[in-house]
């Protein structure tokens, strides 16, 4: 019959573009044919990952099709979500990523892959896939509680029983009692209006139906009662697979996981050699979110007044002089052995797995609150946007493995209004006393069980081991 050949086509985002890379890496190395496909500035962030996965032996390539950004209003050179510079920018992503959908289809005839793994912000691909006969998967890039959560929230519309916007809501139908309020829902679905971007996401629902099924990156042990609640009772099939982060074995392969760092490894690593365990805090906020001068002001006067080591991820602003007007006076002076600022892209994978880390304040991305559970720390949470709020819950109510900063606001805008006070607080909670130590006891059992899911005969390794078989067969 010959090589199965998968071909992995994640959205234009490093949110889902490295965890995409990561499920190809762990397809490749089962023996499929693993070929990303991406736009051509986008090449770069596989190059150095394909190729070492290629001199193990295993095979890997990249196929590219043009981004049409000119024709959806966007600047030239702009291939990628994290590029955009203000909202308004985001319905017209929205718009050039629908015109991928015939570039897809001629490279679908050309080559004729034995299936498909599509973003799930790619609704067409179920039905470009099916032209060919090539079964399509969706790939979420969220934990199965925020699939079942917003599921229910699209079925029932919990939200309209409300009468103000900070009168908590039940989500229904869920094994656990979660609450919510409209302030931590998107605009669309606060007022229950349609934007494009909601319309794709009604589609995304509708065609994760007709698709052969879902691959989540996430472990079965981590949120059983969401995985067969997402299997059992909305009748979706879904292969868990994930950690996937956790393909990445080597200091090289962690440090170079999506973007080029803003440090050097090295120097990254001595700095915290030289902290005792569970001594210094790390705060990233992810790819996307940028928190405005005067929240990154209030946070650093709530890691001051915190007492706590630190490293810290600042997002760099349009220029060095610009990202500098919220440092307080003489602050990096004052925490210069006790904290560590850098400015861009950071090896969180490295740094989380790090002993000096002992707590992780983030806003909640799916990958990010993975592989806070992959090292088994505590977290503060502290939501922005997207599926964000979701796992907040699944992170403080149900694994009980972090604590609340209290941004209580879905939005894309940059200040949340989170102060100080509250800041210093939450931090003291997951790094100091009994209730941090307990939350650590707690995260250490859920990095335990993530290891023992990937290796031979753990949950992820036995499902993405079925899915392959399955996918063989579908084509004999």
């Amino acid at each position: 019959m010959g090589q199965l050949h998968v071909f992995f086509f994640p959205l234009m985002a490093h949110g889902h573009m490295i965890p995409t890379l990561d499920i190809a890496k762990l397809f490749a190395a089962r023996g499929v044919k693993s070929t990303i496909i991406t736009t051509p500035m986008n090449v770069q962030f596989f190059q150095k990952s394909v190729e070492r996965t290629n001199q193990l032996g295993f095979e890997m390539g990249i196929l590219t099709i043009e981004f049409p950004a000119a024709a959806a209003g966007l600047p030239e050179g702009c291939e990628s979500a994290d590029q955009l510079t203000s909202e308004d920018m985001f319905p017209k992503f929205i718009k050039a990523v629908t015109m991928l959908q015939y570039p897809l289809e001629r490279i679908l005839d050309e080559v004729r892959p034995d299936c498909l793994v599509a973003d799930m912000l790619f609704p067409w691909a179920t039905e470009v896939a099916a032209k060919f006969n090539i079964p399509r998967l969706v790939f979420h890039g969220t934990s199965f509680f925020a699939l079942c959560a917003t599921e229910n929230m699209r079925l029932y519309k919990p939200q309209r029983e409300v009468s103000s916007d900070d009168e908590p809501f039940l989500v229904p139908d869920l094994p656990h009692q979660i609450r919510l309020t409209k302030m931590q829902l998107s605009e669309d679905e606060r007022n229950g209006s349609e934007s494009d971007f909601q319309r794709m996401r009604i589609k995304s629902k509708e065609s994760e139906l007709s698709s052969y099924g879902v691959i989540a990156n996430s472990f079965y042990e981590l949120e059983t009662e969401y995985a067969d609640y997402y299997r059992n009772v909305l009748k979706r099939r879904a292969w868990h697979i994930g950690p996937v982060s956790l393909c990445n074995r080597e200091v090289e392969d962690k440090a170079h996981r999506g973007k080029e760092a803003a440090i050097d490894k090295h120097e990254c690593l001595k700095w915290l050699d030289s902290k005792e365990p569970n001594s210094v805090l790390y705060i990233c906020f992810g790819s996307v979110a940028r928190f405005d001068d005067s929240q990154l002001y209030e946070i650093a006067m709530g890691l001051e007044s915190s007492g706590q080591q630190f490293v810290w991820v600042v997002r760099r602003g349009k220029s060095e002089e610009e990202n500098e007007k919220w440092l307080p006076e003489g602050f990096e002076e004052s925490i210069k052995d006790k904290g560590l600022i850098i400015r861009g892209w950071a090896p969180q994978v490295l740094i989380l797995d790090h002993e000096a880390v002992g707590g992780f304040v983030t806003h909640c991305g799916w990958n990010s609150t993975l592989e806070g559970v992959s090292a088994g720390v505590p977290m503060v949470t502290w939501p922005v946007f997207a599926e964000q709020f979701y796992n907040e819950k699944l992170v403080t109510e149900i694994l009980r493995i972090g604590v609340s900063v209290g941004n209580k606001k879905w939005s894309m805008k940059v200040n949340n209004g989170v102060r100080r006070e509250e800041i210093g607080k939450a931090v003291r909670q997951v790094m100091m006393g009994e209730e941090a130590e307990e939350m650590r006891k707690k995260a250490r059992g859920f990095k335990e069980m993530a290891k023992k899911a990937v290796e031979e005969g753990g949950s992820s390794n036995v499902d993405l081991n079925d899915l392959i078989r399955e996918l063989s067969s579908y084509r004999a």
